[in-house]
C-alpha cells in the first residue's frame, strides 16, 4: 500500500528495490538493508524505511554502487521496460567499469575443471608442469 503523507506518497525502500526489479526477492532487499549496503542520504536505512520521489538511493550490490534517483514510487512489481518510469540510474560509468573488470577477473580466477571437471588427469598435470617450467625459463 502506497502511503500518503504531507511530502506526498510514500513506500518502503524493500518493495520499492523489488518492485524496480534491483532485487530477485523482497527478503534479498530486506538483507541488504540490514547489512547496510542501502543507503539514502549517506545513512544506512532500514527495510521499513519510506522512500519518497526524489530521494537518492545508493544500493551496493555485485561489486557495483548504484546510485538511483527515485522518479516515484510502488510497491507492485513491473515489467523490465516501465521501472524506467519509477527510476533514474546515475551509477558511474566508472563503477560499472570496475565491476566488469572485477567480474573477468573473476571469471579467469576459476578453478581449474578440465575435460571431465574435478582433478586433473595425468596427461594434464604433464602440460601444466611443461607450461610452468616454460614461464620460469623465459
Amino acid at each position: 500500500m502506497v502511503e500518503m503523507d504531507a511530502s506526498g506518497p510514500s513506500a518502503r525502500i524493500d518493495k520499492w528495490l523489488w518492485a524496480i526489479r534491483i532485487f530477485k526477492t523482497r527478503n534479498q532487499a530486506a538483507d541488504a538493508c540490514r547489512l547496510n549496503q542501502v543507503t539514502i542520504l549517506g545513512q544506512p536505512v532500514k527495510p521499513s524505511r519510506l522512500v519518497r520521489a526524489g530521494d537518492l538511493v545508493e544500493v551496493e550490490k555485485d561489486a557495483v554502487k548504484r546510485v538511483l534517483q527515485v522518479n516515484d514510487v510502488l510497491e507492485k512489481r513491473v515489467g523490465a521496460k516501465q521501472v524506467a518510469d519509477y527510476v533514474e540510474d546515475l551509477t558511474s560509468d566508472e563503477a560499472w567499469e570496475k565491476a566488469r573488470s572485477a567480474r573477468e577477473q573473476m571469471r579467469q580466477n576459476r578453478v581449474y575443471q578440465g575435460e571431465e571437471g574435478g582433478r586433473p588427469s595425468k596427461r594434464d598435470r604433464r602440460q601444466m608442469d611443461a607450461f610452468e617450467s616454460q614461464e620460469m625459463d623465459g
